[in-house]
């Protein structure tokens, strides 16, 4: 077993706070050198020197304590200056930034004697304002242990029981959704992160392209450089931080997670109002007169006004125009070209290229074409010759209105990112020594899951499933170990009376105001730092969901 030499660029150093002690370091095998000490923070069991870190750079040796780096995320209704604030456990306020891993353990001492930040009250008794969450917890690895945090507290006369951790997941990933008609790879195919295999192309959705990120094959099935890569690449991108993919037959794509995708080296800008047929039909009316004939064009579905039924609708004459594709239903076209990144997601640049002679007992001379892409961006205007050849002209004032309305109804681009992951034996033992119970619990809603507070969907079927947005997180929630696999927060809430008829901890829960004083139950009260946010408003109170308070 080797140590971890790296001193600097540990997580805690961006928002530094005073180190979190987990427990005193087991006793020393007898083959380990006495200056070290053993993290059993995960199965990795770093045998780590003074002022070192770990592997995972979250954990450190200070005076022989193994100490945690980052502070443990508490969530707030309101702070007075709406600010991300750090605090520390046992009245000790943020330490000053650190270059090293050693100088960050040693901080513990140096700032004993500053009082807090004017931020926070001192009020520890307001438990309806205050949710700790798993963020910077620490886990239950071995398994055996009781979660970290085991939180009582009273919401709306309800007595609660939250119970905190981290999980350390090797079943999870990331499923990403992009708000784009551009042709990002086809479906199955390998997406790469620094050439090596990390995930694939999945079923695309409305409007967006989906990818699937990460998972228990990529990160234990493949080689050590695929897995480690992988964990890389998810704490990034779970952490909000771009990170730059190429996809197999497919293009090159910088993803982050609230920010607009960059495809090819260009940001998106919109996402489209529907499918070609769709804005046909939105469109129609507003159309009518001002246009002989409408084209859509869109990778799945491009729509013809005057066959589709919204233009039957509106008695628009027939224009005679052929298109090449497969026709659907009247109006409805599929396959009119090959996917790509050109008009409305697919391979063409000219539009006119999907369209075949017209019929010369139906077309007429003057008849005047629109031809637009489903987000409004590529559009052009045509006036039949005598000849029936469209010829490009200027577009009409009153045209271009209802173009630039098609644009203004397709929402920004963006990139979704939603972690996926089964919490597994150590997260449930955790909370329960008969975790199937929690797991009916779950089931019967009698408990709510969050991850770092924010809210998750449990997915039905068996285990214990979640999945949730990681903008509704906080900053720098996720981690790693190097076995490998993704560190990750994740709470359950419930009421005092189910927690004991789960077979909960029962000797393990503790008040509020004891928790924010003395930290997690094996830190033996040394002092830990807290870091105070305030709860996002697109998030509900964890506490103070139906059906735990209805």
């Amino acid at each position: 077993m080797t140590e971890h030499t790296k001193t600097d660029g540990l997580p805690g150093l961006d928002a530094p706070g005073l180190p979190q002690v987990l427990e005193r370091a087991r006793p020393r095998n007898e083959r380990m050198n006495s200056a070290k000490v053993e993290c059993n923070a995960c199965p990795v069991l770093c045998q780590i020197s003074e002022g070192r870190s770990g592997a995972c750079d979250r954990y450190a040796n200070h005076g022989g304590t193994l100490v945690r780096l980052d502070p443990v995320v508490v969530l707030r209704r309101s702070l007075e200056a709406g600010e991300a604030t750090l605090v520390p456990f046992a009245g000790r306020a943020e330490a000053a930034p650190a270059d090293s891993a050693a100088e960050a353990v040693e901080s513990v001492d140096a700032s004993a004697s500053v009082a807090p930040p004017p931020a926070w009250s001192g009020d520890l008794l307001h438990s309806e304002q205050v949710f700790v969450t798993g963020v910077g917890s620490s886990t239950t690895y071995p398994d055996y242990k009781p979660a970290p945090f085991i939180v009582g507290s009273r919401q709306q006369g309800v007595d609660m029981v939250t119970v905190v951790t981290e999980g350390i997941f090797s079943y999870c990933s990331f499923k990403v959704k992009i708000d784009t008609d551009r042709f990002l790879g086809p479906e199955q195919a390998n997406v790469r992160c620094k050439g090596e295999v990390v995930g694939h192309v999945t079923t695309a959705e409305y409007g967006s392209q989906m990818l699937s990120l990460g998972g228990v094959h990529h990160l234990t099935g493949g080689s050590k450089k695929e897995g480690r890569i992988t964990a890389e690449m998810m704490q990034a991108l779970g952490n909000k931080q771009a990170v730059e993919f190429t996809i197999d037959g497919g293009s090159q794509i910088v993803i982050q997670a609230g920010r607009a995708p960059i495809v090819n080296g260009v940001e998106e800008q919109r996402m489209r109002v529907g499918c070609g047929s769709a804005a046909v039909g939105i469109f129609a009316r507003q159309f009518f007169g001002l246009v002989d004939e409408v084209v859509v064009v869109d990778d799945h579905i491009t729509g013809v006004l005057t066959e589709h039924q919204a233009g039957r609708c509106l008695d628009m004459k027939p224009s005679g125009i052929s298109m090449r594709g497969r026709k659907s239903t009247p109006g409805r076209y599929f396959q009119v070209a090959n996917p790509g990144n050109g008009w409305g997601g697919t391979d063409i640049a000219d539009p006119l290229s999907i369209l075949d002679p017209w019929d010369p007992a139906v077309a007429w001379p003057g008849l005047r074409l629109l031809m637009t892409s489903t987000t409004g961006e590529h559009a052009s205007w045509y006036v039949l010759d005598a000849q029936l050849q469209p010829v490009e002209t200027e577009m009409p004032a009153e045209v271009r209105r209802i173009v630039d309305r098609i644009g203004e109804n397709c929402e920004p681009s963006l990139s979704t990112v939603l972690f996926l992951a089964g919490a597994g034996g150590s997260l449930r033992a955790g909370v329960t020594e008969n975790p199937v119970l929690l797991t009916r619990s779950i089931k019967q809603a009698l408990v709510n899951v969050t991850v770092g507070g924010a809210p998750a969907y449990v997915w039905p079927g068996g285990g214990i499933t979640v999945m949730a947005d990681v903008l509704r997180m906080p900053d720098n929630s996720f981690g790693t170990v190097p076995t490998p696999a993704i560190v990750a927060p994740i709470e359950f809430s419930l009421r005092r009376s189910d927690y004991e008829a789960l077979g909960g901890h029962m000797g393990q829960i503790r008040g509020l105001q004891d928790v924010l004083q003395r930290g997690a139950w094996h830190n033996e009260g040394a002092p830990q730092a807290l870091q105070w946010l305030t709860l996002p408003e697109v998030n509900p109170w964890p506490l103070g969901q139906a059906p735990l308070l209805g």
